[in-house]
């Protein structure tokens, strides 16, 4: 006759994802569920206080792609177009209708997709829609003016929470403030760091965010900085 098992933990015979106890006669009533996996390893987006935003240079640009780094020039996260069809890549490639396409971005740092930013077509304003990975809603950057010095308001939940304001009517500076207008991070080409010989093109820029901000505004700040080429600089001033 065959000897049962030893007592022990062995796969549960329910079918659960976890394992049973075996007394060595019968099985227990306790149930020892698996180990939860271990947080991903990495920095953070969210814990730098210096971000700069490198363009990946292409002979034709047909997909939007940017390399996140800190401020020891380490690459950190990605922003990276997603779901484009081969179609649509065909229509970029022999025309010049970027604003009438819908795009959607994906923020990635070493946790995986942490926002996901979805710029739908537009004629004369633009505005991006941020969520998180879930379809959870963050909020909205909304294009709030055509002529003179541009600004996107921040919004989530319907209420105003921040704003980016260029310096003036063609600079690559921006100041983004809260609700209140204070300043609470820069999108700037001046940086006296590792960006002063490395980021000097129109495709690289620094984001000096100026203390540690609280949700949903970290998420809104983080994704007005890294959409500003996509949604703001590729359209100049909305007519191109």
């Amino acid at each position: 006759m065959t000897q049962p098992p030893p007592p022990g933990w062995y796969p549960d015979p329910a079918g659960g994802p976890g394992t049973r106890w075996w007394d060595g006669q019968g099985w227990s009533e306790h149930v020892q569920q698996p180990a939860a996996p271990p947080p991903a390893a990495g920095p953070s987006l969210y814990d730098q206080p210096v971000l700069l935003v490198n363009q990946r240079t292409k002979l034709v640009e047909l997909t939007n792609e940017y390399a996140v780094l800190d401020g020891n020039g380490q690459q950190i996260g990605a922003v990276v177009q997603v779901g484009q069809s081969g179609l649509r890549k065909a229509v970029r490639f022999v025309s010049n209708l970027d604003q009438f396409l819908t795009h959607r971005l994906e923020v990635r740092d070493a946790r995986g997709p942490v926002l996901v930013l979805t710029r739908p077509a537009k004629l004369v304003r633009s505005r991006v829609v941020v969520e998180r990975p879930d379809g959870a809603p963050v909020g909205e950057i909304v294009q709030a003016n055509v002529f003179g010095r541009i600004r996107f308001d921040l919004v989530a939940d319907g209420a105003l929470v921040g704003a980016i304001q260029a310096e003036n009517w063609r600079a690559w500076d921006f100041a983004i403030t809260d609700a209140a207008g204070v300043e609470i991070a820069r999108i700037t080409k001046k940086w006296e760091g590792l960006a002063r010989t490395m980021f000097t093109t129109a495709d690289r820029y620094v984001v000096l965010v100026h203390y540690r901000l609280p949700e949903p505004l970290a998420s809104m700040v983080i994704a007005a900085a890294l959409t500003v080429d996509t949604a703001l600089k590729q359209d100049e001033r909305g007519f191109n």
